[in-house]
C-alpha cells in the first residue's frame, strides 16, 4: 500500500508510491552522452575568453598563478545592481518592489568538461570558499534581504552554459517559502525549546536508513519525505542559521561531503541532471536558534505533472530508504595520488 509521507520541516506531504514504486538503478540517465573537450574555444568561461565576460569581481587563483574559481556579473542578470529599493502599494492588486539586487555566476572551474563531483575535494573547497567571500560581501548592501545560493546542472536543470558554474541571487526581499519555513522552525522552537532541524538530523543519524555520506562535520541523506527521487538534503552537524557562519575547517569538510555526494550520483545514475541550493537565513534571522541552514540537492529524474501542480502533493515512484542504500553502494573511483 503506498504511503503518504509528511516532510516535519517544510510540513510538504508527499505520496511515496510503493505500488508503482521502482528500483532505483532504473533511473539512470538516458540522456544522449556528449563528449565534452577540457576546453573550448567558443565557451565564454573558459580560460582566454575571460574578457567575454562582465568584469571579475573576485576570484581565487590556482597554483599555476591562473585563477581557479572567478565571480563575473551575470551578463543576464534578473536583477539591477543600480538603484534604490522601494516599495510601492498602490491598491489592492499592485504591490512592487523595485527590482534592485546582485546576480553573480561562479565559474568553478577553468576545465570545461568538469562537473562538481568529478573535481577534487580542494577544487570543491575553492567554490565554497568563493560561496562564503561573495556571501559576506553582498550581505553588507542594506538593499539585500536574502542570498540564494544555487547551481543548474543540465539541460534539465535550466542550465544554458555547459561550462560548470553556479549562481548567487541577492533579493530586495525574502520570499515566502523561506519566510514559511522559518515561521514553521519558530513555531517549533516556542513549543518543544529547540531546533527542528537538529531535532530532525539527530533522528536520522539514529534511524541510519537514509543516510548517504557522513563526514565530520556535515551529513548528506535521503529525507524521510523526499519528494522526488534521490532528494537530498546536506545538513551541518553544528547549529548554524546562517551559510555566513561556516569556518574554514567545515568549509574543507563540506567540500568533501559534496563532492562524494555527486560523485555516488555521477557515477550511481550516470551524470544527471540536477539542482543544488543552499538554504540559508535572511541577513536579519542570522544568529537565531531556530533556523538551520542546509544544502537542497534535487536531481531532475521525474518531472513535475498536473496532480503535483493542482494540489501541492508530490509523487515519489522510489522509496527513500532504497534510494539512500543504493548511493550508499555505489563504487566510486580510487583518487588518482597528487
Amino acid at each position: 500500500m503506498a504511503e503518504i509521507r509528511q516532510n516535519p520541516i517544510t510540513k510538504e506531504w508527499v505520496i511515496i508510491a510503493t505500488e508503482r514504486a521502482k528500483r532505483p538503478d532504473q533511473f539512470t540517465s538516458r540522456k544522449e552522452k556528449r563528449i565534452l573537450p577540457a576546453h573550448d574555444p567558443a565557451c565564454v568561461f573558459c580560460p582566454g575568453n575571460e574578457h567575454l565576460t562582465p568584469g571579475e569581481v573576485h576570484r581565487i587563483p590556482g597554483a599555476d598563478g591562473n585563477w581557479q574559481v572567478r565571480v563575473v556579473p551575470n551578463k543576464f542578470s534578473a536583477l539591477s545592481p543600480v538603484g534604490e529599493r522601494t516599495r510601492r502599494n498602490e491598491g489592492f492588486l499592485k504591490r512592487t518592489v523595485s527590482g534592485v539586487g546582485i546576480h553573480d555566476v561562479i565559474i568553478e572551474t577553468p576545465e570545461h568538461n568538469k562537473t562538481t563531483g568529478l573535481l577534487s575535494a580542494a577544487e570543491v573547497e575553492a567554490v565554497i570558499r568563493c560561496y562564503k567571500q561573495r556571501y559576506f560581501t553582498v550581505t553588507e548592501d542594506p538593499r539585500v534581504e536574502l542570498v540564494t545560493i544555487f547551481k543548474n546542472h543540465g539541460e534539465a536543470a535550466g542550465t544554458s552554459l555547459e561550462h560548470p558554474h553556479s549562481q548567487l541571487i541577492a533579493t530586495p526581499i525574502t520570499s515566502p517559502q523561506v519566510r514559511h519555513r522559518l515561521e514553521e522552525a519558530l513555531r517549533w522552537y516556542d513549543e518543544f525549546g529547540e531546533c527542528l532541524f537538529c531535532q530532525v538530523l539527530r533522528s536520522e543519524l539514529e534511524d541510519e536508513e537514509r543516510i548517504v555520506v557522513e563526514t565530520d562535520h556535515f551529513v548528506s541523506l535521503v529525507p524521510y519525505a523526499s519528494l522526488s527521487p534521490f532528494h537530498m538534503w546536506i545538513f551541518p552537524r553544528r547549529h548554524m542559521a546562517s551559510f555566513g557562519e561556516i569556518q574554514p575547517v567545515e568549509m574543507a569538510d563540506l567540500a568533501r561531503n559534496l563532492q562524494e555526494t555527486l560523485a555516488r550520483l555521477y557515477h550511481g545514475l550516470d551524470n544527471p541532471d540536477f539542482n543544488y541550493t543552499i538554504r540559508t537565513a535572511p541577513s536579519e534571522n542570522r544568529y537565531v536558534k531556530y533556523y538551520h541552514w542546509y544544502i537542497s540537492l534535487v536531481p531532475r529524474l521525474t518531472r513535475m505533472a498536473g496532480f503535483e501542480i493542482g494540489s501541492g502533493f508530490f509523487i515519489n515512484p522510489t522509496i527513500p530508504e532504497k534510494d539512500a542504500e543504493f548511493l550508499r553502494e555505489v563504487k566510486l573511483p580510487i583518487p588518482k595520488a597528487a
